[in-house]
């Protein structure tokens, strides 16, 4: 079938009903309301079972050999988390105050220190069994080894942000390895998540909830009560309508940011080409989302600066935020190709186990020595990140600390700006498989080793004193 403009603009209407039957699905669904299954993951599944993968392998063929999909629509889903994930980490920053370091390093350092080490050590651990086992006994490519962290940390709009990095390399596969890493960490990390948190609540380790039953119904089914709207406004008015409305405006600045970091990407190929372009290949295969999201910080700048209007609300460009991802999610979910995890399935399950056996072993040993205060409060949303996305972090700090009583939540925001950066989906992470390929996994399993200990150290003999 034909590309068209009407099967492009069908293809956003379908994920749109995919994401309402998930709703509804959840909604009735006591079993996904207590484990806090996202809707856009319920929906991408229902794609996934509806497509190519499983009812076209079954010999339904609606459309061509699409499932109940036209394969044009499929097509078309396959380049969106491309482009969605630029948008997500465009709107990281905009229309929220940049505090200063100090004050950042302040509120935030416990669990800045906790991420890293969690996010470092994911390379460790997958840089070690690459080279221990996925290569020699599997041939896979040493890239393997940064797929822990870029599925578990990064999520799935950084795994399938960095499909055109992994084509570059010759290592494919790594997308739907990524991608499918990123939903069993989802999947692990709100049935991880909830079982630890109604553990620490039994056992004393929580310094605010003190028994899983204060965790409300409301929270499990995730809708709002009309008298409590009013307290989480979806975004707020910044221009006047007639001229032009607020969400395009939101819109234009979060371009304007793509816009400055695919600017910053070229310039920076541009400065490789020239001088060592013979030696290592690094911004060339660097995705543009990382450098989006240094272009929204020089634009969030730029405004707290040079303008004295507020044009930008955080409400709104949280609302164009969680649409890209949920949009994001379906879309990767249902072009996922099952048929390369089942090529390999061991070193699936070997990878999934790792990075799940290192984030607890993390949190349960590791997180009370290095946190001085509401160390579960502040490590469980840590962990989120950790072995899915920050929603999921935000949402079981929200769980522990329904109140906010301590300084998790703040912490985990702030937090942000010191790890999203870097890693988690930042530069380190959009540059770990060229890095990895460049430098040889040897070399970069020492590099990761050592920035590990070393936020390790940090946390136990600095932070964990003040305990």
């Amino acid at each position: 079938m034909e590309m068209s403009p009407d099967l492009v603009g069908f293809s956003f209407i379908i994920i749109g009903i995919l994401l309402l039957i998930g709703k509804w699905i959840r909604i009735f669904t006591p079993f996904l309301q207590d484990f806090f299954i996202p809707s856009s993951m319920i929906a991408g599944i229902i794609a996934l079972l509806l497509g190519p993968e499983i009812l076209g392998a079954l010999g339904v063929n609606l459309f061509d050999e699409g499932g109940a999909f036209p394969a044009a629509m499929l097509e078309v889903w396959s380049v969106l988390p491309d482009l969605l994930i630029s948008v997500i980490f465009a709107s990281l920053f905009l229309g929220q105050s940049i505090p200063n370091i100090k004050e950042i390093w302040k509120i935030s350092g416990p669990q800045i220190t906790f991420a890293h080490f969690i996010s470092w050590g994911l390379y460790v651990v997958g840089i070690g069994l690459a080279l221990l086992v996925l290569t020699p006994f599997f041939n896979m490519s040493p890239a393997a080894g940064a797929l822990l962290e870029i599925s578990f940390v990064g999520g799935h709009g950084t795994a399938a942000g960095l499909s055109g990095t992994f084509e570059s390399v010759g290592f494919e596969e790594g997308t739907d390895l990524a991608i499918g890493l990123a939903t069993v960490g989802v999947l692990s990390c709100v049935l991880v998540g909830m079982a630890l948190i109604n553990w620490g609540a039994r056992r004393g380790k929580t310094e605010i909830l003190k028994k899983p039953e204060d965790i409300s119904q409301e929270q499990k089914r995730g809708l709002i009560a009309k008298e409590d709207q009013q307290e989480e406004p979806a975004g707020h008015q910044t221009t006047k309508s007639e001229f032009i409305e607020t969400l395009t405006v939101h819109l234009g600045y979060i371009g304007l940011a793509i816009l400055i970091g695919f600017l910053l990407l070229e310039g920076l190929i541009i400065i490789e080409e020239i001088f060592w372009i013979d030696n290592i290949e690094l911004f060339t295969h660097l995705p543009l989302f990382p450098l989006a999201m240094v272009g929204a910080v020089i634009v969030q700048v730029f405004m707290s600066k040079a303008v004295k209007h507020e044009m930008l609300d955080r409400g709104m460009v949280n609302r164009i935020q969680g649409l890209a991802l949920d949009i994001l999610i379906v879309s990767a979910i249902a072009t996922l190709s099952l048929a390369v995890i089942a090529d390999y399935l061991v070193p699936f399950i070997l990878m999934a186990l790792a990075a799940i056996g290192w984030n607890l072993f993390a949190f349960l040993v590791l997180a009370p020595k290095m946190m001085p205060d509401y160390w579960l409060e502040r490590a469980i949303g840590d962990l989120g990140q950790a072995m899915g996305m920050s929603a999921a972090g935000l949402l079981l700090i929200k769980l522990a600390d329904p109140e906010d009583k301590s300084p998790a939540k703040q912490g985990f925001s702030y937090k942000q700006l010191m790890l999203d950066l870097i890693v988690g989906g930042g530069i380190v992470t959009a540059a770990s498989v060229p890095l990895i390929l460049a430098f040889g996994p040897v070399i970069t399993l020492i590099a990761a080793s050592v920035i590990t200990t070393g936020w390790l150290l940090l946390g136990l003999l600095y932070f964990g004193k003040k305990g």
